[in-house]
């Protein structure tokens, strides 16, 4: 049974309909070719108009058409609702739409503007598409995106449902896909399954980069109690500080001035059975490792350590020379950062108000 046909308005009239004012329609010519949907509505159109738009519809319109007797020039547009025909052939037109036709046929549109070419069109509505994703569409979205090749969108979905995987696996969307689609459950999954490494990378580094960071504070409090003193311990020509309060300077001084005493008393220490001596000699090997003050340095068995070092030349020991280029890194990185915020502070205090975003914000 063929559909009824019904005509469209022609594109000045679809012009209007986008919120244009009536002086601004152009003088169009009469349209020669017509736009067939799926109800059987006719959407006059103009082929040099159409050409330029889309070369899929610059192909479809040089080609002969397939009943010669026929005058009559038509393009089927099937399998898309009559409404979502018309807004495509209107963008065709000009660039200006709406953002509740977006929002509306955002999906057919898509699905249109990459079938027919239109890159521009495609973009728009992708980022449209993005920005009304429900956990209940998602996986349906998430096809279309990987048929229309649009990147953006398809890493947009993947992340939804890698964050809601529970609430998706449960839509009717997933339980289809599962029927019909196994390898894009087998992409999700191994999208999933990356993002959970990814994470615990990012995790793993987030706590060395924090142990790199205690170590260097364990190093700068070390010179610091054996340069300058502490609450409890200090160097022998200094009177230790015998204030009740902990160090202000750093917030490890306290266990590293108790690491200190232990080793002092420690009757193990020699032999190597004592955990805590050991973790006291490794402390005192970093620093000199890392130490540049070859002739004044105060921190016990700095100069023998070095001396060691040089002599022995173990040109195996990786993972030593990584955990002290590490600490380096970290102890810069430690000393830049109240630089950089100091600076920056300044620099607001030397801006009038007009110009202190800051301020402003108060």
């Amino acid at each position: 049974m063929e559909a009824p046909i019904h005509c469209a308005p022609a594109p000045h009239a679809l012009f209007k309909s986008a919120g244009s004012d009536d002086d601004a329609s152009p003088d169009f010519p009469q349209p020669d070719i017509q736009i067939l949907t799926s109800a059987g509505l006719r959407i006059p159109a103009h082929a040099a108009v159409l050409a330029s738009a889309s070369p899929v519809l610059e192909s479809i319109v040089d080609s002969p058409p397939k009943h010669i007797s026929s005058s009559e020039r038509v393009i089927p547009i099937l399998g898309v609702p009559c409404a979502a025909v018309a807004v495509f052939v209107r963008l065709l037109y000009s660039s200006r739409y709406a953002e509740d036709e977006l929002g509306k046929f955002g999906i057919h549109l898509l699905a249109l503007s990459h079938v027919y070419s239109v890159p521009t069109l495609k973009q728009r509505c992708a980022k449209a598409v993005g920005q009304n994703l429900t956990i209940d569409n998602v996986v349906d979205v998430l096809q279309l995106a990987r048929l229309c090749d649009a990147p953006d969108l398809y890493i947009k979905c993947m992340k939804l449902v890698s964050s809601n995987f529970k609430p998706v696996e449960q839509t009717e969307g997933w339980q289809f896909m599962q029927d019909h689609d196994p390898w894009l459950e087998l992409e999700i999954l191994q999208f999933i399954d990356q993002a959970e490494l990814r994470k615990k990378k990012a995790r793993r580094h987030r706590e060395e980069q924090r142990l790199y960071m205690e170590l260097a504070e364990a190093m700068d409090c070390l010179e610091h109690i054996c340069t300058e003193g502490c609450t409890s311990v200090g160097p022998h020509d200094v009177e230790p500080n015998r204030k009740s309060q902990p160090c202000s300077k750093f917030s490890t001084c306290q266990g590293v001035q108790l690491l200190i005493k232990h080793f002092a008393a420690c009757k193990k220490r020699v032999n190597g059975g004592c955990s805590r001596c050991k973790r006291m000699w490794q402390l005192l090997r970093l620093h000199a490792s890392i130490c540049d003050q070859h002739n004044s340095c105060k921190v016990p068995l700095c100069r023998q350590f070095r001396l060691k070092m040089q002599q022995e030349e173990k040109g195996d020991d990786t993972l030593w020379k990584l955990l002290v280029r590490k600490v380096v890194s970290a102890r810069v990185m430690s000393t830049l950062s109240p630089f950089a915020k100091r600076k920056r502070e300044d620099i607001e205090r030397m801006l009038p108000p007009q110009m202190n975003w800051t301020h402003q914000a108060k």
